[in-house]
């Protein structure tokens, strides 16, 4: 305990923490003018000094709090967002959602989800600190804009949902999405039981081998963290170029022990204007990848427009990794069907026939119940001498049980090699320098 605890508990007179706040905000409003440093942390620290000051020579104090703590929180409150600045920067955080002004719930890495000890003190509270950070980065929320869409940083999505859409007694509704990359390597994603090692090295020897692939599944089941190991065993003389939407999540470039790059790497990131002029999207940076001379592109999800271009990069001889939203692998290309259609107005069977030639591998990665992650299926869709498609599964993950232990659900099951690729695949590979002998491995990999 230090020399300001030991003052501060021998005499000091106990109110509510928003009356205190009150009292210091209006103290260091007349104080701000004061304040010399433009260095953040310098300033920081200049006024955490004023709000001790101010404690100290009136004696404030709140119940269950000692002075460090009331200090912290009235610096939070007042210069930062409140509780929720904790939660916004640790690396275990995947999800803020505020239901409500009194309901705040956590979503762990490790999937658990919790709520919050603490609470907004009002609805009105709750607005206000979720409008103090929309307005870091711009944005704007009020009765013409009663829902709100953004980037925080490039690490932070937020959708918030406010007065008019959702009830004034329960102040706010938002969503704040945390971008924390995990780097997993191949030991960890077998030791998760996410994937076997046959699996593995099929889908990565097929990238490496000019084979484009989609992996589906819903958010947070798997498929950035995967595609981010596939394209991290590229050669590193190969270059790869990544096309990602607000928040970049890749980080791809090698060092060596010296700090000099040793892969070929580059990083682009949407930049959203309200001038569509200035608007950079995917389906532009898409198309000023192809003219940077990539081995290797990875749209990291096709949500519209550029799912169009996307397909056609694929077709015209770049090998192209990307992810979607749905439900299953076969459900995949009808997706991307509908993604292209924002963009022209074609046949739904010339769709088809064009993403299904695209993109021949499709993995489906699942969330289970159990908070397991698992590449639930991988197909190939082949396209036969008629011209017609014949999707076929060649690896899935079968559910045997789901069981309780230690009050705990557990989903028992295991992973089965059922076809090998296509012979025109086959025959592909080797066209794209795989090794003959690394084929033959490949396809007697997972037999009986």
């Amino acid at each position: 305990m230090n020399n300001a605890d030991l003052f501060f508990n021998s005499a000091k007179v106990i109110k509510e923490f928003p009356e205190i706040l009150q009292e210091v905000q209006e103290y260091i409003s007349n104080k701000y003018s004061t304040l010399l440093s433009d260095n953040p942390e310098e300033q920081k620290e200049q006024i955490k000094s004023y709000i001790s000051k101010y404690l100290l020579d009136y004696h404030l104090g709140v119940k269950d709090l000692n002075f460090e703590e009331l200090v912290e929180k009235l610096y939070s409150e007042m210069a930062e967002f409140s509780f929720i600045t904790k939660y916004l920067f640790r690396n275990d955080v995947e999800e803020i959602n505020i239901n409500q002004w009194k309901d705040i719930k956590i979503t762990y890495s490790n999937g658990q989800i919790l709520p919050t000890k603490e609470k907004f003190n009002s609805p009105e509270h709750a607005l206000d600190v979720i409008r103090r950070l929309l307005h870091k980065s711009g944005m704007i929320l009020d009765n013409s804009q009663p829902v709100v869409r953004g980037h925080l940083s490039n690490k932070i999505r937020i959708t918030v949902f406010g007065n008019g859409v959702v009830d004034q007694d329960k102040g706010i509704s938002a969503s704040i999405r945390i971008v924390n990359p995990q780097k997993l390597d191949r030991e960890d994603f077998i030791k998760n039981e996410t994937v076997t090692e046959d699996m593995l090295d099929f889908l990565s020897a097929s990238l490496r081998y000019g084979l484009s692939m989609c992996a589906t599944g819903a958010t947070s089941s798997g498929k950035t963290t995967l595609m981010s190991y596939l394209l991290s065993t590229i050669p590193d003389d190969k270059r790869i170029f990544t096309i990602e939407n607000g928040t970049r999540e890749f980080d791809l470039v090698k060092l060596d022990e010296k700090g000099n790059v040793i892969n070929n790497v580059v990083h682009t990131v949407t930049r959203y204007s309200e001038d569509k002029r200035q608007n950079i999207d995917q389906e532009k940076l898409l198309e000023s990848a192809l003219t940077a001379n990539p081995d290797y592109i990875c749209v990291a999800e096709m949500k519209g427009g550029e799912s169009f271009a996307a397909q056609e990069a694929a077709r015209t001889g770049h090998a192209v990794i990307t992810t979607t939203h749905a439900n299953s692998c076969e459900a995949t290309y009808y997706r991307m069907v509908t993604l292209c259609k924002m963009k022209y107005d074609i046949n739904d069977d010339t769709l088809y026939n064009l993403v299904t030639e695209a993109f021949p591998i499709v993995l489906f990665t699942k969330k289970l119940e159990d908070n397991t992650r698992k590449i639930m299926e991988i197909t190939e869709c082949e396209i036969l001498p008629d011209g017609k498609r014949q999707i076929y599964t060649l690896f899935r993950y079968n559910i045997k049980e789901n069981k309780i232990v230690d009050g705990k659900l557990r989903i028992i099951g295991e992973y089965e090699k059922v076809n090998n690729i296509s012979k025109s695949l086959q025959k592909r590979l080797l066209e794209n320098g795989m090794p003959l002998n690394m084929l033959e491995n490949l396809l007697k990999a997972g037999e009986a």
